[in-house]
């Protein structure tokens, strides 16, 4: 039978989860990657819990379409006051899980004390983990990164905090807290902390690959994993890992890639408000442009668009002369 994680109740099958991206993880990669295969977890981009009681239903942020399940919600936040209105909103919006971003070294989070700079005061991170559980049963789940410094046994003493605190499921991203993500993942640090918990553990950082993944996951020995960037470059590797990997029935790699990325296109359209949607297929352009080997001409066409048509027009182009 092939490999899930259950949580509370809810059952994550396969143990693949698409990243809280910001500008990425919305309705249309999500939906592209389920129609693709082989996700059994989706995120929300990064939220702030302060301003989600008051954001509009219609919000491009909020945006869900009903196949788009289950869903975490990711929330940045630095008070625990915020927390009991932030939750109630969340479960009208029929959320399946919460995620604390502890991880992401934004420097916009830094003046904020959120984000990965909040974990400099475990203390903190204690009482709003605390105050987060009391206030929901959905699944509670945090995304950190490895720390400041090399010091692995400060890690798991906090990993287990977290554990203890109430967290149903944690996420490492295999990098310091200030590593850039051309720094190679170090996923063998994953191993002590995986191996201290009681909750399931899913890696993340690196994996753009069949190969890439099962190397994690012999180092790290996770329950599952965690696709970031890869998932806007190759939306169908879910699907790939899921039947190469944990043996899930999942359809092949023959994907038209063209075919791919204009449903992604229709999405956005079909989600979105007009001025919402150029600046979301560029910055998904940016990173499928990688599957072919002239993509920066299409990166760069779609960048300098100043309209989705003139974008499609140009995309269209791309594809046409590829195909000559």
């Amino acid at each position: 039978m092939p490999v899930a994680i259950s949580l509370n109740g809810l059952t994550i099958s396969p143990p693949l989860a698409l990243a809280p991206m910001v500008g990425l993880s919305h309705s249309a990669l999500r939906t592209l990657t389920l129609e693709e295969g082989g996700v059994g977890l989706l995120f929300t981009e990064m939220l702030a819990a302060r301003k989600l009681p008051e954001e509009n239903s219609s919000s491009p942020f909020l945006m869900r379409s009903e196949c788009e399940f289950p869903l975490f919600y990711q929330l940045f936040l630095t008070d625990k006051e915020v927390i009991g209105p932030a939750v109630d909103r969340l479960q009208r919006l029929n959320a399946q899980g919460i995620d604390l971003n502890l991880g992401c070294p934004a420097p916009q989070l830094r003046r904020l004390g959120a984000g990965v700079f909040l974990t400099n005061d475990p203390d903190r991170v204690r009482q709003l983990i605390a105050s987060l559980r009391k206030s929901t049963s959905l699944p509670v789940s945090a995304k950190i990164r490895l720390g400041e410094s090399p010091e692995k046994e400060k890690l798991v003493d906090f990993c287990r905090m977290l554990e203890g605190e109430g967290v149903d499921l944690l996420t490492v991203h295999a990098r310091m807290n200030s590593e850039k993500f051309c720094r190679k993942p170090r996923w063998d640090w994953i191993a002590p902390i995986k191996s201290a918990l009681g909750i399931p553990v899913i890696a993340n950082g690196g994996i753009f690959s069949v190969a890439d993944a099962l190397n994690c996951l012999q180092l790290s020995g996770a329950d599952g994993l965690m696709l970031g960037r890869a998932a806007a470059c190759h939306p169908w590797l879910f699907a790939d890992i899921a039947r190469e990997v944990y043996g899930y029935a999942e359809p092949g790699s023959g994907r038209d890639r063209q075919k791919v990325y204009f449903r992604f296109t229709e999405l956005l359209q079909e989600r979105f408000a007009p001025e919402r949607r150029l600046g979301r297929l560029k910055q998904f352009t940016h990173y499928y442009a990688e599957n072919f080997q002239f993509g920066h001409h299409l990166a760069i066409g779609v960048q300098k668009s100043n309209t989705l048509n003139e974008a499609l027009e140009r995309a269209a182009e791309f594809f046409q002369q590829l195909n000559s």
